[in-house]
């Protein structure tokens, strides 16, 4: 298990004992996650757009579309935060002040990169798609040069990340702990339904095996 050094930036400060710096807890957590959280700054307003996103080793694969506001700022190189959340469960106390929620998060800090080549262009799009859904990448069709022109893709290194995780029950007042209160956690489970094909889908077009067992990764 490889721990990362945190920086001063991503140190955890508030409760640090909920921080957690090696790699396989980090990277656990984002090959679960399907949405990131993209901060940055643009002539002196902050915004926070959710995108799509995959993990490639020790980078971040982002992509948009070519015509992004967000996509054309970080392609020019200024500072990013990159946030992963997972909400595992909402946590009872006995009292209102020590309600609580479980949940794994990664924040990331850096400097993106663009993907300009081909072939890494190509080779990160198959990456985006097989993390949302593993196998889909040989079940549809590739990207057009239109499409490719379209789009803009864009990695973060991972080398300023760092993760906080809270688990278990609520942390209670030791006078309260006689209240008759009910207290305790509610867990929230992802949980993937049953496929629903497309109205316009051909006549005799059975369900890919990849998406009949499709379920989160943890």
């Amino acid at each position: 298990m490889t721990e990362k050094a945190p920086s001063d930036r991503t140190r955890v400060k508030r409760i640090p004992g909920r921080g957690v710096y090696d790699c396989e807890t980090i990277y656990e957590i984002l090959d679960e996650g399907l949405v990131c959280h993209v901060g940055f700054a643009h002539d002196d307003q902050p915004y926070v757009i959710p995108t799509g996103y995959a993990r490639d080793g020790d980078n971040l694969i982002i992509h948009g579309s070519s015509a992004s506001r967000m996509m054309r700022e970080l392609s020019g190189g200024i500072n990013v935060c990159v946030t992963v959340t997972h909400l595992d469960a909402l946590v009872l106390a006995r009292s209102a002040f020590h309600h609580s929620m479980n949940y794994r998060s990664v924040v990331i800090l850096g400097r993106a990169t663009l993907i300009e080549d081909d072939a890494p262009k190509t080779e990160a799009m198959r990456l985006l798609v097989e993390h949302l859904i593993p196998g889909r990448w040989e079940g549809c069709r590739g990207p057009n040069d239109i499409e490719m022109k379209a789009t803009t893709i864009l990695t973060v290194p991972l080398d300023e990340a760092s993760a906080k995780v809270r688990i278990g029950p609520p942390s209670e007042e030791d006078e309260d702990y006689a209240l008759t209160h009910w207290a305790g956690q509610i867990p929230l489970p992802v949980v993937p339904g049953i496929p629903v094909p497309d109205p316009e889908l051909s006549e005799g077009i059975a369900v890919p095996e990849y998406v009949k067992k499709y379920g989160r990764r943890r």
